[in-house]
């Protein structure tokens, strides 16, 4: 059961209550009232339609209650500051400087979430594998270079598998020297961001870097956007267990790979389980290494678990870290061997030299040591060496405190600090208690320990301090709440609320570098109302997350005071005198003299004559004597095991058992309650008598008898208004609802009677409540619903049998066990690529054909070809396969040699099967540094066939030989009698569109078939038969083993075949069938139409054929002779003459034109070698001249002038 929830309380004075006083009053509802209907129509509107945009399709959220913590992958281009915003967002949450990054880096960043970073390489696999699992992406764009390619081709990789949430950070803002050129360069890049992401995504700026990390604002201001980050669930993770593995270990035998260096390894797995449950016999694929099967999964500690206690902030040792493949959190990996660092421990120099002695017989060794550091003593300076003769000191000034005497007689015991403490701790008050407080928490930590190892192998233990900004004062509580507020106030969310009070928090715990308040020595010795036991556990507690020595110092003091009474007894005479003291000192109590036993008169009361007699104590002796010994009220005051030696025992330190006795003790005024006469009580008889006077009593009266009305009331009978029915409930005698009486019926019996009533009332009338809801709401209910029925089935079970039936929770931090891992893993292991290990579910290790819609990237420059080989990144795996593209007609799936422009078609691939609406994407090569976009194409799962059917269009041609009326024997269109037969029955048409049909083979010659049409063809038709030939896709599948390889960046699968001619050096072989050859047309001569002469005569003139048969003999016009009269003779003379000299002119201007021609180009080639010439000479006189001025300068600058103005000066 979930703990309660801290409620809001509303500021009712200050800054911020004042602020919200004016906004309600600005904030006046009806001075902004519609005053027209179609107004408020509109806006009604308007809100409707904004309150559809919110909704989406509901999916079931399964994540525990636990959570695994968030992933955060940081993403980018080399040199754009992803190792500097990691190293600057664990410094901001755990106050931690890494010195490098390598695998997940977890941290806690609130009470309720964890951060997980994983810094992505610039690798197509790398960038794959980060997509499938990150849930947060920070984007890192360079903006003094601007966007790169590898952004967004991440983006395109992200699209394809869920696209989770995403943030950009701008990066290198302090290269901008014009504040200008940076607004405008801000503006630019957020609008092309937000076109690649959505309209207002959140786009943050880091300027320059500071002592090696970013500016604290900045990074506090991401850091919060982190915190309060809600992320939706998506399909594929949703329904998918998987694990990022931030620790790897072989437990292969030593020997065995001495004897076999490439023998299987043993390999165990460490991390957090996401998604959803992970069975202990599911088989899991690793991208970049294959499918295997799981040996054993185990649960171990969270190495960095939440907080256990609610608590107002985070402390320091609750901001855990753990990376243990960076050397960060205890554990640090090399080939040899594992070293753990235990920062609480701590060994002086001194006794590490005598415990190399002890264990040695001798001091060689030791002396050794000793020599080695006093020859790097010139190497250390002065204030290590301070710290080192601080570490080396033999006792602390607290212990040496609590171990100093003070004898106060010449015969009186000897008295140390430590037996008087937990007195002074009793008799201090709160406000005491408060300032004392206050003292020791401004007091500094002391130094912890980091084990480094320096260039010679030697390990060397550096003193690491706090933070250097100590003398800020820390801010008061009523500051802090304020903040808390301010910032609670932005965000309606609950759950933002809360993480956002954490960071606040965490910030004003930042704004007091470090300091914390501890609790005081009488807190942790001695708290009131809190008996012996409670305080020995707490005791451990305190132990257990000590922080100093001085913390452990406080619980052994108190230890050895426990143990030696007998330091603290007094001697007999000194208990007369401590008596009368205490008797001066002591107030009368007026309540129990005035309303108590009354012995004494108002008059004496008034004048003090009155003696008081001493408290009685649970567990003391009831003696009606009054005697000095047995009186008490302070601490000293003895239990029921020293009832004997009371007057002894007055001023001994010891803590009481009862919450009563110390509140006594503590607040005198309280009156003497007499336990004698409370004795009785522990009669069962008297108790039970009383018992219906309390709310958990029967609520009958004793002794009353029920009357009907009671009857009514009791049993639940009531009359149905509506029909008239009257709904009695059976009385005592009868048969009762269930099988109880009502007087055996429990109050939870009767709350579950009365809520089956209701269920009843509202299945018959409805529920209000449940009218309004829409579908929207009914479908979150329902699934709200059978996620709390899964959650209670198994509610009662223990862990181990909950995980074999339903498999181990997300959230969980395993330890999988993997045999028969290829060698190569181990080998050539790199902590910078990221180790995820994907859950299979049971169709997913099948192999078959998978049909896909898929569409090549409009960036990516060429088009895809079929059977060309194309790397998929589909679910966990990244395999190489040849698809087949294909267009449905209807019909069929038609093959398509090439990928159309800018749509979508199908492909078949063979691979593991995929479940239908599977987002992928493909690229051509992962080990390509081309500069050209890289994502080939994107695409998403269709359906799963085993067998698939693509067909590719055939035509077969043929020419007649042989024609009858509607018969014809066709040639050339198969070779043998066999085709001929598989093809009977078969369509067949003619280019002029005559349809046809394949009839039966002729058994000569070979190949050779009748066919009949629907009318009479010609010779020179061509018969053509259109038929569909299957294709079959092949069965290639080869997954990408990156991870296997020491250059995890060079992986290559198959090559395409352009590469492996141009590798090989060969020609690309010609087809002679594929080669274009010149269309030779004959040219088809028609016979004339000969229509009969009975048909001739019955046509009218128009219709008439016109056919004159050629002229065989000339006739009389051609035979006759012209003989021209003298007058035309002369007029054709004289044309004659026109135009010879017309021929004559044309041919003298032919030749005067071909003649200035010539000269022209003469002219023009002169011309063009002047201006060449004139061009040469003023290019040579202004390079002459910029020689000079350079050679100028040149003498400038080596001081030139100096030796002419010395030199016109002697002059």
């Amino acid at each position: 059961m979930d703990p309660p929830k801290k409620a809001h309380r509303t500021k009712t004075s200050g800054a911020k209550a004042n602020k919200n006083k004016k906004n309600a009053e600005k904030n006046n509802p009806k001075a902004f009232g519609f005053l027209s209907g179609r107004k408020a129509e509109r806006a009604a509107r308007r809100n409707l339609d904004r309150d559809q945009t919110r909704l989406h399709v509901p999916l079931v959220d399964r994540t525990p209650m636990e959570a695994p913590p968030v992933v955060v992958a940081v993403v980018g281009p080399p040199g754009t500051g992803k190792t500097t915003l990691i190293k600057s967002l664990v410094k901001r949450y755990t106050k931690h400087s890494l010195s490098e990054i390598k695998g997940p880096i977890t941290v806690i960043s609130g009470k309720k979430r964890r951060l997980t970073f994983i810094e992505c390489n610039n690798d197509l696999n790398s960038m794959i594998d980060v997509a499938k699992v990150a849930d947060l992406i920070l984007l890192l764009i360079d903006a003094s270079f601007g966007l790169e390619m590898e952004t967004f081709e991440f983006l395109n990789i992200l699209q394809s598998h869920g696209f989770p949430k995403i943030m950009g950070v701008l990066t290198h803002l302090d290269r901008f020297k014009n504040n200008k050129t940076l607004k405008t360069t801000k503006k630019k890049l957020k609008h092309r961001f937000w076109t690649e992401i959505y309209q207002g995504a959140k786009l943050f700026y880091l300027s320059g870097v500071i002592n090696g990390r970013y500016p604290n604002q900045e990074i506090l201001n991401l850091s919060r956007f982190i915190s309060v980050m809600k992320f939706r669930p998506l399909i594929w993770r949703n329904t998918h267990p998987y694990m990022i593995a931030d620790r790897v270990e072989d437990l292969t035998d030593p020997e065995m790979v001495r004897q076999n260096p490439n023998c299987d390894r043993t390999v165990t797995l460490y991390g957090y389980l996401r998604g959803t449950n992970m069975k202990s016999g599911m088989r899991v694929h690793i991208p970049g290494v294959g499918d295997q099967y799981m040996d054993d999964v185990s649960i171990l500690p969270d190495p960095c678990p939440l907080p256990d206690k609610v608590r107002k902030r985070l402390d320091e040792k609750q901001k855990l870290i753990y990376a243990p493949m960076s050397d960060v959190g205890g554990i640090m990996y090399d080939k040899d061997a594992v070293y753990i660092n235990v920062p609480g421990s701590f060994t002086k120099k001194s006794q590490l030299v005598k415990g190399i002695v002890g264990d040695n017989g001798s001091g060689d060794e030791g002396q050794e040591d000793e020599d080695e550091d006093e020859e790097h003593d010139y190497e250390k300076g002065q204030g290590e060496r301070m710290v080192m003769n601080l570490q080396d000191a033999p006792d602390t000034l607290a212990s040496q405190l609590e171990e100093s005497e003070l004898r106060i007689f010449a015969d009186s015991a000897p008295m140390r600090a430590g037996d008087i403490e937990e007195a002074d701790d009793v008799d201090m008050d709160e406000d005491d208690q408060e300032d004392y407080c206050e003292q020791e928490s401004t007091g500094r930590k002391g130094p912890r320990e980091l084990i480094e190892a320096d260039s010679n192998g030697r390990v060397r233990r550096r003193a690491v301090f706090g933070d250097e900004n100590d003398d800020v004062e820390m801010e008061s509580d009523d500051e802090e709440e304020e903040e808390e507020e301010d910032d609670d106030d932005d965000n309606d969310d609950e759950d933002e609320e809360d993480e956002d009070e954490d960071e606040e928090e965490e910030d004003d715990q930042e704004s007091s570098n470090g300091r914390r308040k501890y609790k005081s020595k009488s807190e942790v010795k001695h708290k009131p109302g809190k008996k012996n036991d409670s305080d020995s556990d707490g005791e451990e507690e305190d132990i257990a997350f000590a922080e100093s020595d001085s913390d452990l110092g406080d619980l052994t003091g108190e230890e050895d005071e426990y143990d030696d009474d007998s330091a603290l007894r007094w001697k007999d005479n000194l208990m007369a005198k401590a008596e009368s003291v205490f008797h001066s000192r002591r107030r009368p109590n007026l309540i129990r003299l005035i309303y108590g036993d009354r012995k004494y008169t108002p008059e004496q009361i008034v004048n003090g004559d009155i003696e008081e007699t001493p408290l009685k104590l649970k567990g003391e002796e009831e003696d009606n004597e009054a005697s000095d010994e047995d009186f008490g009220t302070g601490p000293g005051a003895a239990g029921e095991d020293d009832s004997d030696d009371d007057g002894e025992d007055f001023l001994t330190l010891k803590k009481e058992d009862s919450d009563t006795t110390v509140a006594k003790m503590i607040d005198s005024c309280k009156s003497t309650v007499e336990f004698t006469g409370l004795e009785e009580w522990d009669d069962l008889d008297l108790k039970e008598s009383i018992r219906d006077r309390f709310v958990t009593g029967s609520l009958d009266v004793p002794g009353a008898t029920p009357t009907a009305d009671d009857e009514d009331e009791a049993f639940g009978d009531f009359e149905d208004l509506e029909t008239g029915e009257k709904v009695e409930a059976s009385g005592k005698d009868g048969s009762s609802v269930g099988e109880k009486s009502y007087e055996d019926m429990s109050r939870n019996d009767i709350a579950a009677k009365k809520e089956q009533l209701k269920k009843k009332f509202e299945a018959e009338y409805g529920d209000e409540e449940e009218d309004k809801k829409d579908f929207y709401d009914e479908i979150k209910g329902e699934m709200a619903m059978q996620q709390q029925i899964n959650e209670a089935e198994f509610e009662d079970d223990d862990p181990i049998t909950r995980a074999m039936v339903e498999g181990f929770r997300p959230g969980t931090y395993v330890r999988i066990l993997l045999k028969d891992m290829p060698c190569e893993f181990i080998r050539h292991f790199q902590p910078e690529f990221p180790i995820v290990m994907g859950g299979l579910l049971p169709a997913e290790e099948n192999y078959g054909f998978i049909q896909v819609r898929i569409k090549k990237h409009r960036w990516h420059k060429k088009i895809l070809k079929t059977n060309d080989p194309l790397i998929f990144s589909l679910g966990w795996r990244r395999l190489q396969t040849m698809p087949i593209y294909s267009l449905n007609d209807g019909t069929r799936n038609r093959m398509l040699k090439y990928t159309p422009e800018h749509m979508h078609c199908l492909a078949t691939i063979y691979g593991p099967i995929h479940p239908p609406n599977t987002g992928f994407c493909c690229v051509q090569n992962v080990a390509d540094g081309t500069s050209a976009f890289r994502i080939s194409a994107t695409g998403v799962v269709l359906d799963i066939d085993h067998s698939v059917e693509i067909v590719k269009k055939l035509k077969l041609t043929g020419h007649p030989y042989k024609i009858h009326k509607n018969t014809a024997f066709i040639k050339d269109m198969f070779t043998s009698a066999l085709e001929v037969a598989k093809f009977e029955g078969a369509n067949i048409r003619t280019v002029s569109g005559i349809r046809g049909q394949v009839k039966k083979a002729l058994q000569k010659p070979d190949g050779h078939f009748r066919a009949t049409f629907e009318d009479k063809v010609l010779m020179s038709d061509i018969i053509f038969l259109r038929a569909w030939y299957s294709i079959k896709p092949k069965k290639y599948c080869n997954p990408v083993t990156s991870l296997l390889l020491a250059k995890k960046k060079e992986w290559k699968g198959m090559r395409l075949t352009g590469q492996v001619r141009h590798d090989l050096q060969m020609q690309t072989p010609q087809d002679h069938d594929s080669l274009y050859r010149p269309v030779e047309r004959m040219t088809r001569r028609f016979n004339t139409l000969k229509v009969p002469k009975s048909i001739r005569a019955a046509l009218p003139f128009a219709s008439k054929p016109k056919l004159l048969a050629p002229q065989r003999k000339p006739g009389l016009l051609q035979r006759r002779a012209v003989m021209l009269e003298p007058e035309e003779k002369k007029i054709y003379t004289l044309m004659q003459q026109i135009h010879t000299l017309k021929r004559e002119k044309d041919r003298k201007r032919t030749e005067k034109d071909k003649e200035r021609k010539v000269v022209y180009e003469k002219k023009k080639a002169k011309e063009t070698a002047n201006y060449e010439n004139r061009v040469k000479r003023e290019r040579k006189e202004v390079f002459r001249a910029q020689g000079k001025e350079q050679k100028r300068q040149a003498l400038k600058e080596a001081g030139g002038r100096l030796k002419k103005k010395h030199k016109a000066s002697d002059d």
